[in-house]
């Protein structure tokens, strides 16, 4: 292996997002059978959460939690085990719309559970409580290179521990007057288990690197438009590359200077 490049294995798949209801509904679009029709995003209900948090939380966290237990399902794996990164432009857009939107007001006092879900990492904090997971968490964002960085920050993590880690990379809209400045229309979420080595279950092998090349774009000028509307849709060429099952070689968009190449071993 080129000591430049991370390796690692993919044992599962989730993704949710507009017209895309789970990895097994996607895959037909995917892979080239099925034009991609937008359509308002539809999420299962994050029953893993006990009714009081269930309660409180919106829909960033609800696309979190599909996504994630959607990849895990796949992997036929249990989610207490895997050690996660949690990779967002954002968080939820919509509680700081509400934030900024009270303290802009006369009544200027921020709810507890509104101020608690303020917090970049709050998506890792209630996937802990709905899956009684222990394992060490990561949260971060990269502006339009969310979808990348999350990609390299959970191999690194696979290739530095020699364990299976869970990459969630998701993005939700934000409200007028933000959207006007952040514009992302659609909510969209990806889950990846990720591992230190191939096992039968494996779908792919996955070997990243740094380039100066352009990033891919999809063939399908509607999944394109997608791709480039949504941070976390910038993963579209690695997974349409994975729902074929063939191997191949996809950029995706990373840092100025410094995309991400994978190499997509079937």
């Amino acid at each position: 292996m080129n000591p430049l490049q991370l390796s690692v294995h993919v044992e599962g798949v989730g993704l949710y997002g507009p017209g895309l209801t789970g990895w097994s509904q996607a895959l037909s679009v995917l892979r080239g059978e099925q034009a991609w029709v937008e359509a308002p995003v539809q999420l299962p209900a994050p029953d893993a959460l006990p009714p009081a948090e269930r309660r409180r939380v919106g829909l960033a966290l609800k696309l979190a939690m599909a996504v994630g237990f959607d990849a895990v399902r796949h992997a036929e794996c249990d989610p207490a085990s895997l050690a996660t990164v949690f990779s967002s432009t954002g968080s939820d857009c919509d509680n700081c719309h509400q934030i900024l939107q009270t303290l802009a007001s006369e009544d200027r006092a921020v709810s507890p559970t509104r101020f608690h879900n303020s917090v970049h990492n709050m998506p890792a904090g209630y996937w802990s409580i709905a899956t009684a997971c222990m394992s060490p968490s990561t949260s971060l964002c990269a502006y339009d290179a969310t979808f990348a960085a999350g990609l390299l920050e959970a191999a690194t993590q696979v290739a530095c521990h020699g364990r299976a880690t869970l990459l969630i990379a998701c993005d939700t809209p934000y409200p007028e007057p933000l959207s006007a400045i952040r514009p992302i229309p659609h909510a969209m979420g990806v889950g990846l288990v990720l591992t230190p080595q191939r096992t039968p279950r494996s779908l792919a092998s996955l070997a990243l690197s740094l380039t100066t090349e352009q990033p891919d774009d999809m063939p399908d000028t509607t999944l394109e438009a997608l791709r480039l509307a949504v941070p976390a849709a910038r993963s579209l060429p690695m997974l349409s590359a994975l729902a074929q099952g063939q191997a191949g070689r996809v950029v995706l968009e990373n840092l100025r200077g410094a995309n991400l190449a994978v190499e997509v071993l079937a």
